[in-house]
């Protein structure tokens, strides 16, 4: 085996030793903290460049506006979410669909608990009485705003509960209202809060309100947000109508994501479950989703304080906190069924290397029509699939294996996704060489996120793409959007000298959560967005296929660039000899967190002593292992295929050292408080929820003033680097071997 678990001691004066030798690798490699060496493609050989390149110009021909249109059309002309008879129509005609292209496709079923609510009750009791409207009205213009078999209004994994108390408005329900909150002298125990949609994710709204003693919460859109402040609602705009609402999970997914009843195993008939009363992820109080027109009269009810500037919203109201006079009565109640899932996955067996598997998924399922979120992604993953489709009708067979999946119960968790993941988990971390996501998207620019071992790849493919906008590849479009949006001139300036972009840290929020978080495959989140918003619409009912044409990517020219993207991503981790993996950008990118991680725990008063030390010498080692690896990278320039033929049991062992390095940087035990989570570089944090928290559990411990666990994270997270260094030497040895 290549993977040693050793740390290796490093001492003050090699660590000198090393930061002079890295000096010198980097000047060696022309390195960047975004790119380390522009090559034509990165990993394949210079005999097999043309034919790659050749390969690529026939797939991104293949993706069609007009079929990318007709796709949307058909999936979104009914409600399909999760659970229903639409969602599992949505799969069928997926499956017919890859079926008639020649690929190998089927659903994979998995089941999870879904609540739907049967009883929803909000009314103001006191000083007035007025019982809320909680519905959608239909719009005219919009044919799909009355299909008939919408869910309502309402967020997944709310308690059952009939409570009347007091109103107390808390903004935007974060941990720094309550903050405020508490220096204004308001309490929130045993009132029910309002809270606006924003600045976090909604679960984290309820969950906070539950720890400060809350009996109930409601959350609302305010039209500052997403509606009339931002400019002309649908359907005369895109923005949020009056009686638009925001449907919404609020299961607690930075703990763990998928069927709140199986964490940690695959949810299917017969596997064994917990308790519901046992499943930590389910909230304790009634939460529900109102639009501003019913909220209005319950803020206008609300004495007290004038809210804080910031505070204030944009109804024509004077906001103000209370508690009371305004009191409210909730009333909800749901019929928790365990409901099925239907993942679609298409497979395309390699040819050499068909225990390494290239993964790339979107989901399918929606709140309720989902015009954007999800189907813009879905249809473009369909797209991806015919032109693969259409490579293999020409001849072509991936290296590795390709597994394509169209997810179920996204919306309510990641279900689909997680339940899949971990049925299969002894699989992937054997074979898994990378997960790319995508999600909804819209017109703008590319949107990056994942590991950033990947991210000299996605840049390469960027550069690679033609952009949807005219003005170049899509990598030139994006460094001339941010050229223009520069704030500054030293910002202007570090644009102009870069070679290319970072890519963001990825916490939760869609389908690589499982695949990340849970099992450490290295990961991307790829999109386009920036120029329009589907936030004024977002998992409400006119989230439909007549607002995405009129107002978001009305030509599909973005949704057609971003199956081009994927697919060329896809095509180059499928057949590249050697996997396009690089360290020194990872290592740079995780010194910026350790400064941060320094930056916070300077800005305690009198806090214990901490030795970050281990952690700086483990990516002096990593970054140092990194540039060696460039160079010997560099051998393959001058190596042919028949060399390498005749060496491919070492290019096997060579790529599994190469797509096993981001399993080196898990934790065996998970972080606190959610074992689930093993990323000991990202995770979800506990009270961002989707929002990442980077070297989670050092910076978390921090917060939390958990000194002796800040400590024992240090050790964890320098000896993982130093795992993830020894595995980059090894596989610098295996490159000298494999290029001769």
């Amino acid at each position: 085996m290549y993977h040693r678990t050793e740390r290796r001691p490093v001492s003050r004066h090699s660590l000198a030793c090393y930061v002079t030798l890295a000096g010198c690798l980097m000047v060696a490699v022309s390195g960047s903290t975004v790119l380390s060496q522009e090559i034509a493609l990165r990993g394949f050989l210079p005999d097999e460049v043309s034919a790659q390149h050749e390969r690529e110009k026939t797939f991104r021909a293949v993706p069609d506006p007009e079929r990318l249109r007709e796709y949307m059309r058909v999936i979104t002309e009914e409600p399909h979410h999760a659970g229903s008879p639409g969602s599992r129509q949505v799969a069928h005609y997926m499956v017919e669909q890859f079926l008639s292209w020649g690929l190998e496709a089927r659903i994979e079923e998995h089941e999870a608990l879904m609540p739907v609510p049967v009883e929803r009750i909000v009314e103001l009791v006191e000083p007035t009485r007025f019982r809320l409207s909680l519905e959608e009205p239909e719009i005219a213009q919009d044919k799909d705003s009355g299909d008939a078999g919408a869910l309502p209004t309402y967020n997944a994994y709310s308690a059952d509960g009939n409570v009347t108390a007091e109103l107390v408005y808390v903004n935007y329900g974060i941990p720094e209202d309550y903050e405020r909150l508490e220096e204004l002298g308001i309490e929130v125990a045993g009132k029910i809060v309002i809270a606006k949609y924003g600045r976090s994710w909604r679960g984290i709204k309820p969950k906070l309100a539950w720890e400060h003693g809350a009996v109930g919460c409601i959350i609302y859109s305010d039209p500052k947000e997403d509606g009339y402040y931002q400019g002309e609602v649908y359907p005369d705009g895109p923005f949020r109508p009056a009686f638009g609402a925001q449907r919404g999970s609020v299961m607690d997914m930075p703990v763990y994501p998928g069927d709140p009843l199986t964490p940690g195993w695959g949810s299917e008939p017969g596997a064994r479950k917990l308790n519901r009363a046992d499943a930590p992820t389910i909230l304790k109080i009634p939460v529900l989703p109102i639009s501003y027109a019913d909220a209005q009269p319950l803020l206008d009810a609300l004495e007290g304080p004038v809210a804080p500037e910031d505070w204030r919203g944009a109804l024509p109201i004077t906001y103000r906190i209370g508690p009371g006079p305004a009191r409210v009565h909730m009333k909800l109640s749901f019929d928790w069924q365990t409901r099925p899932l239907y993942n679609v996955i298409v497979r395309i067996d390699g040819t050499d290397f068909p225990d390494q598997w290239v993964l790339h998924g979107n989901h399918h399922d929606a709140w309720v029509n989902g015009a954007a979120d999800p189907t813009s992604g879905t249809v473009a993953l369909m797209e991806t699939a015919r032109g693969l489709a259409e490579l293999l009708r020409q001849g072509w067979r991936p290296k590795r294996t390709i597994i394509l999946a169209a997810w179920d119960g996204e919306e309510w968790g990641l279900l689909g996704s997680t339940e899949w993941g971990e049925k299969h988990a002894e699989e992937l971390r054997a074979n898994a060489v990378a997960y790319i996501n995508t999600d909804s998207t819209n017109r703008g620019w590319l949107s990056a996120g994942g590991s950033h071992s990947l991210q000299q790849f996605v840049n390469e493919v960027a550069r690679d793409v033609p952009g949807p906008r005219g003005g170049g590849s899509v990598r030139e479009e994006l460094l001339a959007h941010r050229l223009e949006t520069a704030q500054d001139d030293e910002a202007r300036a570090a644009v102009e000298s870069s070679k290319g972009f970072p890519i963001s840290a990825l916490g939760s929020g869609s389908d690589y959560t499982v695949f990340l978080d849970h099992l450490t495959v290295a990961s991307l989140n790829l999109g386009f967005g920036g120029d329009s918003s589907s936030s004024g619409v977002y998992h409400s009912k006119y989230d439909s296929f007549d607002w995405y044409t009129r107002f978001s990517d009305t030509d599909f020219a973005h949704v057609r660039a971003l199956s081009q993207t994927v697919g060329t991503s896809i095509l180059r981790l499928a057949d590249a000899t050697v996997l396009p993996f690089n360290f020194v950008d990872y290592a740079n990118t995780i010194a910026t967190y350790l400064e941060e991680i320094e930056m916070l725990y300077q800005s305690f008063d009198e806090p214990p002593s901490l030795d970050l030390e281990p952690i700086r010498e483990a990516l002096a080692r990593l970054e140092i292992a990194g540039s060696a690896y460039e160079l010997s990278l560099r051998r393959l320039d001058k190596t042919d295929s028949a060399t390498v033929r005749d060496r491919i049991g070492d290019v096997a062992r060579l790529n599994r050292l190469l797509f096993t390095s981001e399993r080196a940087l898990a934790s065996r035990v998970g972080l606190p408080q959610r074992d689930w989570v093993k990323h000991l570089i990202y995770a979800p944090g506990l009270y961002t929820g989707y929002g990442v928290k980077t070297l989670p559990g050092i910076r978390e411990s921090i917060e939390q003033e958990e000194w002796n666990q800040v400590v024992a994270f240090v050790t964890s997270v320098s000896e993982a680097l130093e795992r993830l260094a020894d595995q980059v030497d090894d596989a610098t040895v295996l490159m000298h071997r494999v290029a001769g």
